[in-house]
């Protein structure tokens, strides 16, 4: 008897063990990526004449590495947004000018980076352009790093006016010796942009759309741009020049997370 019990045993073990993998979850399958909603476009489909300089696609930023969810250097809006701008192009080009975004829409996972970047004190690759003066415990106190973003609304864009014929502008080099961001328009980075006073994405209270120390041409570059757009229904964010929102927003509480590419536009 003891040896037939045993023998049951022996059986039972690789059978419950048969069991317990057929009984046991199937693995998990990979989540399919967000699409845009239909709202939404590539800008160069509305005006391929607007320049783009996807600066987050690129090491040229404030994190010196290329931000999550930019998979192609390119400018996505919701339609009633793109449409406005490309009303403010035809204005510009009339006046020798062109438009220029360096940001979009931007997926909630971008400022996700952004948060984690901040939040890692001693990551200030770029501190000697973009934040020479501001220590970078004092980021999301100062309001220069937040967690959300209207960017990522889908009608928010960051942009500058550049004069016509426009000259390339040449790529950043990783490791290139830093210049701040409020430096002379000769000796900081070159940008094909009219001198707005300061770089994009400059940490300074320079940035301010009406600092009162930005005078003479630079201040009348930014008001051509600011009168150009609030004249079709964007409103700035008086702390950066470059930033504005088209009103009415098709999602005003909305914050999206499908990745910058024309594959999450598929269909659209």
């Amino acid at each position: 008897m003891p040896r037939f019990t045993a023998a049951l045993r022996a059986l039972a073990l690789p059978f419950a063990a048969l069991l317990a993998v057929s009984a046991s979850p199937a693995p998990a399958q990979a989540r399919a990526e967000s699409k845009a909603p239909k709202e939404f476009v590539a800008l160069n489909d509305v005006d391929p004449t607007i320049l783009q300089e996807i600066r987050y696609y690129t090491p040229h930023n404030f994190t010196g590495h290329r931000v999550d969810g930019y998979r192609e250097p390119l400018c996505i809006l919701t339609r009633p947004a793109a449409k406005a701008l490309h009303q403010a192009q035809r204005s510009l080009l009339r006046q020798g000018y062109t438009l220029k975004v360096y940001d979009c829409y931007r997926p909630q996972r971008a400022v996700n980076d952004f948060v984690e970047w901040a939040k890692d004190l001693d990551d200030q690759a770029m501190k000697g352009e973009f934040y020479p003066d501001v220590d970078k415990t004092r980021l999301f106190e100062d309001g220069y790093i937040a967690e959300k973003s209207g960017h990522s609304r889908g009608s928010t864009m960051d942009l500058t006016i550049v004069k016509l014929p426009a000259v390339p502008t040449r790529p950043y080099e990783p490791g290139e010796k830093l210049v701040p961001c409020y430096a002379p328009k000769d000796e900081r980075f070159p940008d094909n942009s009219v001198d707005m006073g300061t770089g994009y994405d400059c940490f300074d209270t320079l940035s301010h759309t009406l600092d009162p120390r930005i005078q003479g041409a630079q201040r009348a570059n930014r008001l051509l741009l600011k009168d150009t757009l609030e004249g079709l229904g964007f409103v700035n964010l008086a702390e950066e020049w470059w930033h504005y929102t088209y009103k009415p927003e098709l999602f005003p509480d909305t914050y999206f997370d499908f990745p910058v590419s024309h594959k999450s536009l598929r269909g659209n």
